[in-house]
């Protein structure tokens, strides 16, 4: 892997030079604009949106929107008069616990490796971390923007993932309304729920939806006859309590079997 972006950890007095790697990747598919005709590709073209002309990758650059209409070129110049010491730093202001961080406001994780020399500092921050249950929350400048993050241990090393700001996360619309539960109803519930807990295993779940769409591309493109498509059922109203009920005995059953199997095995 190739680092993104280096600089150095700092809390306190310390200071811990890291190299950053993305540690996530997108397995989504990647689809092309074809002309109808004869399936060839379609390019991507920038164009004027005053005019529709054409213009050219080097007569292109950046630029802001300052007011309706007005705009503001910035340059590399411009990024360098910034504080080149707040866009080499991940500057920890505090520690918290992890599960005081709802999972909504994270976005994208990073490998955080130590620079040569600075492996025994990076080795106290992750065990330190790891002894105390703490994340330290910092900020960091990535790609001309400053994100809020947390630098996590994650199997022996550091991960910082960045994070919303409070003012990037909407609220919620409540779109159920006023409705009365019943505790029946709620102890079913929190019955089903509690029958269908497991330890979290990532390896588990794959995205069988991908793997679906891919197979039928493939089978498309070497003629072969597809399924007919499924027409979509409307919704069936059903009695809420008669659906817990099944669904929790359903559940009972499949939490026995393997129960029942491992007696088996021990009796044998």
């Amino acid at each position: 892997m190739r680092p993104i972006w280096s600089g150095i950890i700092s809390f306190g007095l310390v200071s811990v030079p890291v190299r950053m790697y993305s540690a996530t990747e997108s397995k989504e598919l990647r689809f092309h604009f074809l002309d109808k005709r004869d399936l060839q590709p379609i390019g991507y073209d920038k164009v004027r949106k005053d005019t529709g002309e054409h213009v050219e990758a080097g007569e292109i650059i950046r630029g802001f929107e300052v007011d309706k209409g007005r705009f503001v070129e910035l340059t590399d110049e411009d990024i360098d008069r910034l504080d080149i010491e707040l866009t080499r730093t991940i500057d920890i202001c505090d520690f918290v616990d992890l599960d005081e961080i709802d999972p909504i406001y994270f976005r994208k994780a990073y490998y955080l490796l130590p620079q040569e020399g600075a492996e025994k500092p990076y080795r106290l921050l992750v065990q330190a971390l790891e002894e105390t249950g703490k994340v330290g929350i910092a900020k960091v400048v990535i790609r001309n923007k400053q994100h809020l993050a947390a630098v996590r241990p994650y199997e022996g090393t550091l991960v910082l993932e960045t994070m919303y700001y409070a003012d990037e996360v909407r609220k919620p619309e409540q779109g159920d309304g006023k409705v009365e539960l019943k505790k029946p109803e709620v102890e079913m519930a929190k019955s089903l729920v509690e029958n269908l807990s497991e330890s979290f295993d990532p390896a588990k779940y794959d995205d069988t939806y991908r793997k679906e769409l891919l197979e039928l591309l493939r089978a498309k493109a070497k003629g072969k006859k597809l399924p007919e498509p499924k027409e979509e059922e409307g919704g069936e109203v059903v009695d809420l309590m008669a659906a817990l009920r099944e669904s929790v005995e359903q559940t009972q059953r499949k939490k026995r079997k393997p129960a029942a199997k491992k007696r088996a095995r021990k009796a044998s």
